[in-house]
C-alpha cells in the first residue's frame, strides 16, 4: 500500500469546513434546465447523447449512455465570455463540448505491466501513436510485476520494467475504447484519459532521478504519465480531500508496482503551503490547477439553475487560489528548476491571466516557450492556439471538429534564482 502523505481538492480549501458539501456541489454543476429555461435552445442542445456509434470499426466499444442536460446559465456565460476571447474558434468549439458523443480518448499504456497484446489490438483497430518518436518496443517477455497489494513474497527474482517510453494510442474518430478490467494480482495495463492531459507531463520534461511534485494529483492520470516518461527519485503526490486521495491512491496501487512504493508518495498537505513547508526542495513541480471545468460544468444533474449562478460566483473566486498555489510551487522549486501550470478551462482569466499575475509579483522567475517543443510538433492532433504571438503566455488546446482534445491551458516557468 502506498504511504498516503498527499493530497487536495484545492479548490474548497478557501472556505470553511462548513462550506465543503456546498463547494463539492458546485463543483459537479447540479443545476437542470426546464422547459421554461431552455427555450432558447435547440432541442439537440437541451439534451445531447453523451456516447454515439462513431466508428464502422465493431470491435470497438460504442455503448449508448443516460442524456445529459446543458446548464443554461452557464452556457450563456460561456457564450458570451469565450466568443469574445476565442473569437471564430468558439461556435465549433461550443458545438464540440455540448456533444459528448464526440470526444476522443487516448489509452495510455502502462509500461509496468505486460502490454504487446494490447498494442497490436489497439493498432489492428486502427489506433496510431499520438507520439511516434517515443513509440520503442517492449519486451514482451517480461513477466508481469507484483501490484501494490500484500502478495506472497516469491522466490523467483523478477527483472525491473522495461525502460521509460511514454506510449498513448489515439482514434482519428471518437470510438470508445474499454476501460481495463481489474483482475487480481495483476496490474491494469492501459488508462484512459483525455490526450491533451499528457501535454503539460511531456513539458515538464522530467528526467532521472528528478524529485517532483504533483501539486494537486487527483485522480491520478498525470502521475501516472510521470512514471512513464522516466524514473524519478521522487514523485509525491499531493491531495487534500480524503475522498479524491482515497481515489487517487487506489489509482496508482492499480497501476504501479510495489517496489515503488518508497519513490511514490501521496501526501494531503494545502497545497498552497509547499512554497513554505518544502521550500527549494523540488526539481520539477506539476500544478494541475483546480479550475472551472468547461466540459462538466456545461452539464447539469438533479437540482435547480440556482446551482449553476451558484458556480459562475464560485468560478470568480479561483484565480485567487490558483494564483496562491503557482506561487507556492515556484517557491518550492531548487534554482534552475521548472514549474508546469495547467488548466482543463478554457477561460483566459483562469490562464493567462494567472500566469501573468505571478510573473509579475515572483522575482527570479521566467517564462519559457513552447511553441517549437510541443505546439508546432504536435500541431497535427491538437488545435493550439495562440501560435505565432509574442509574447505568449501559454499554450491553449481548444477542442474542435475532428482534433476535439480539451480543453487545456499550459505555461511552464523556470526559476532563476
Amino acid at each position: 500500500m502506498f504511504t498516503r502523505l498527499v493530497s487536495g481538492e484545492l479548490f474548497i480549501l478557501q472556505w470553511r469546513h462548513s462550506q465543503w458539501s456546498t463547494c463539492l456541489r458546485l463543483l459537479s454543476c447540479n443545476s437542470v434546465i426546464g422547459p421554461d429555461r431552455g427555450q432558447d435552445l435547440s432541442r439537440e442542445e437541451r439534451t445531447v447523447p453523451t456516447e454515439r456509434t462513431c466508428s464502422s470499426n465493431s470491435q470497438v466499444l460504442s455503448r449508448p449512455e443516460k442524456q445529459k442536460r446543458v446548464c443554461k446559465v452557464i452556457l450563456d456565460r460561456f457564450d458570451q465570455q469565450y466568443g469574445q476571447e476565442l473569437g471564430p474558434l468558439w461556435p465549433s468549439a461550443r458545438a464540440v463540448l455540448l456533444n459528448p458523443g464526440c470526444w476522443q480518448y487516448g489509452v495510455m499504456l502502462n509500461r509496468f505491466a505486460a502490454v504487446s497484446e494490447v498494442k497490436q489490438r489497439l493498432q489492428g483497430q486502427g489506433f496510431v501513436s499520438l507520439l511516434p518518436h517515443t513509440d520503442l518496443p517492449l519486451n514482451s517477455s517480461l513477466p508481469q510485476p507484483h501490484p501494490a497489494s500484500p502478495t506472497q513474497p516469491s522466490s523467483i527474482p523478477h527483472p525491473g520494467p522495461p525502460p521509460p517510453s511514454l506510449q498513448c494510442f489515439i482514434h482519428p474518430s471518437p470510438v470508445r475504447y474499454p476501460s481495463p478490467p481489474h483482475r487480481q494480482g495483476q496490474l491494469k495495463p492501459y488508462y484512459l484519459m483525455n490526450a491533451a492531459s499528457l501535454l503539460p507531463v511531456l513539458a515538464l520534461g522530467v528526467e532521472e532521478g528528478d524529485r517532483v511534485l504533483d501539486l494537486c494529483s487527483a485522480p491520478g492520470g498525470k502521475a501516472l504519465a510521470i512514471l512513464q516518461t522516466a524514473d524519478p527519485a521522487l514523485l509525491c503526490c499531493n491531495e487534500m480531500d480524503p475522498h479524491r486521495r482515497d481515489w487517487l491512491a487506489k489509482t496508482l496501487e492499480s497501476f504501479i508496482p510495489q517496489s515503488l512504493s518508497s519513490t511514490v508518495t501521496v501526501s494531503n498537505q494545502d497545497g498552497r503551503n509547499f512554497g513554505q513547508s518544502e521550500a527549494g526542495m523540488y526539481d520539477k513541480v506539476l500544478l494541475d490547477a483546480p479550475c472551472s471545468n468547461d466540459r462538466s460544468w456545461l452539464f447539469s444533474g438533479p437540482g435547480g439553475e440556482q446551482h449553476g449562478a451558484g458556480r459562475l460566483r464560485e468560478r470568480a473566486r479561483l484565480p485567487t487560489l490558483q494564483t496562491q498555489l503557482l506561487r507556492s510551487a515556484l517557491a518550492a522549486l531548487r534554482p534552475g528548476g521548472v514549474a508546469v501550470y495547467s488548466t482543463c478551462t478554457l477561460s483566459r482569466s483562469e490562464n493567462q491571466e494567472v500566469v501573468e499575475a505571478v510573473l509579475n509579483t515572483c522575482p527570479g522567475v521566467e517564462l519559457q516557450d513552447l511553441e517549437e517543443e510541443l505546439a508546432l510538433p504536435l500541431q497535427e492532433h491538437f488545435t493550439f492556439t495562440p501560435l505565432g504571438h509574442t509574447p505568449s503566455l501559454g499554450l491553449l488546446v481548444v477542442p474542435q471538429q475532428g482534433q476535439t482534445w480539451g480543453p487545456m491551458f499550459l505555461s511552464r516557468i523556470k526559476r532563476i534564482h
